[in-house]
């Protein structure tokens, strides 16, 4: 367009040039003569005005069109100057959209784990942790009370998860300058992912405790009880808190029953507000939401207490989590008897679905170390061949007869 519109003005300034000119010669009148320079022909007087009118109105035709080429010339500018201006612009590099999982996955989930502090509950932050470095654990302890002198601390927890791996340096007692105890964390620990760790205090007999620590939460494990092995906690440690809890407030509940059912009502509840408030995370099919924690029939000897049996406790917990919460993903674990002193750790897991077991008269004992335990526990949250069936776990057995 720009190159046409350069063309129309040379052809403009010619035409300009033209004029004056006939013929390609310049013409001069002396002496009422006209001379033709270079040429030797001299025309009449009649002649020459007959020429000179001809020239005048090829004079005006050719001005005329000037003036016309000059309108056009100025018309092409104006719309050259209207017409929007395209800039270079520099490819964009796009990132190529992440695949998204179509197995389950703990990817940017929020898991809590109900008895933290305890040996399986500890061992399983512990494996979430170290094997999942994009999820967030909360660790959910018991409350006892504020300073209270039986309360058990989080000390089971903090050596699990590898919180006192630091370098500590405490200073001589003796010394003004050096009196200082200091603690660092070492560039090994970097792996732990305590920076995902994150610590809850609740009474599980208490719903609206359990409701606030439920908040955003994606899945639960259940690691929680009253029980050390077979016994009350309250008999078998002498726990005055427990123990006082228990005879001052026969009524308020257990926490393998009553405790568990405010538990998945609070998750059902964090569930469904999620849901309508668009919260659920996106990417990958969501873990199982609810793992349950419980005892094989065979791992214990039964104990009675004045709430019930801790076998009875431990088959209606399981009842409630298979038929209450039917919204609710969940697998469940009947755990072996623990040994952590002669079964090794790292040996191979086997399972068997409760319900299709063959009774063949042989009586076994089956036991399993806890830290396989807590690998089982954990690595059930994205197994979508367990979801909502019951499995007897072992690693070790041996026939009695």
């Amino acid at each position: 367009m720009i190159m046409t519109a350069n063309m129309h003005i040379f052809l403009a300034l010619a035409a300009l040039l033209t004029f004056g000119t006939t013929n390609g010669f310049v013409s001069s009148n002396i002496g009422g003569r006209q001379h033709s320079i270079g040429s030797s022909r001299i025309t009449s007087s009649s002649s020459l005005e007959s020429q000179s009118g001809s020239d005048e109105e090829e004079a005006s035709r050719l001005k005329k069109q000037a003036e016309d080429l000059r309108d056009q010339i100025r018309k092409m500018e104006e719309n050259l100057d209207r017409k929007p201006r395209t800039e270079y612009q520099a490819p964009v590099a796009t990132m190529p959209e992440e695949e998204e999982e179509q197995d389950m996955s703990l990817k940017k989930r929020r898991v809590l784990v109900v008895g933290a502090n305890g040996r399986l509950g500890s061992m399983v932050c512990r494996h979430l942790l170290r094997n999942n470095p994009q999820t967030e654990v909360v660790a959910c302890v018991h409350y006892v009370g504020e300073d209270s002198p039986t309360s058990r601390g989080y000390a089971r927890l903090s050596y699990e998860v590898g919180a006192e791996d630091g370098v500590g340096n405490i200073g001589a007692a003796w010394s003004g300058e050096d009196r200082v105890a200091t603690f660092e964390y070492a560039d090994y620990m970097k792996d732990y992912n305590l920076q995902n760790l994150r610590l809850v205090e609740c009474e599980l007999l208490d719903p609206v405790q359990c409701q606030t620590i439920c908040e955003g939460v994606d899945s639960v494990v259940w690691c929680a009880t009253d029980f050390n092995g077979n016994q009350p906690r309250a008999v078998s440690g002498l726990n005055f808190a427990f123990l006082f809890r228990a005879v001052t407030a026969p009524t308020k509940g257990r926490v393998e029953v009553e405790g568990l059912r405010n538990m998945l009502g609070a998750l059902k509840l964090a569930r469904q507000d999620a849901e309508a408030q668009g919260a659920i995370p996106k990417g990958g099919k969501p873990p199982i939401n609810f793992v349950h924690i419980s005892a094989a029939p065979n791992s214990l000897a039964d104990f009675e207490t004045p709430f019930g049996t801790f076998h009875g406790q431990k088959r209606e917990g399981e009842a409630m989590v298979r038929t209450e919460f039917p919204s609710l993903s969940h697998t469940i674990l009947q755990m072996s008897t623990f040994d952590d002193n002669f079964v090794e750790e790292g040996k191979d897991i086997d399972m068997e679905e409760v319900g299709k077991q063959e009774y063949d008269g042989v009586i076994k004992r089956q036991r399993i170390n806890r830290r396989d335990a807590a690998r089982v526990v954990a690595e059930a949250l994205t197994n979508e061949d367990m979801e909502g069936k019951m499995f007897q776990v072992w690693t070790d057995m041996k026939v009695l007869k």
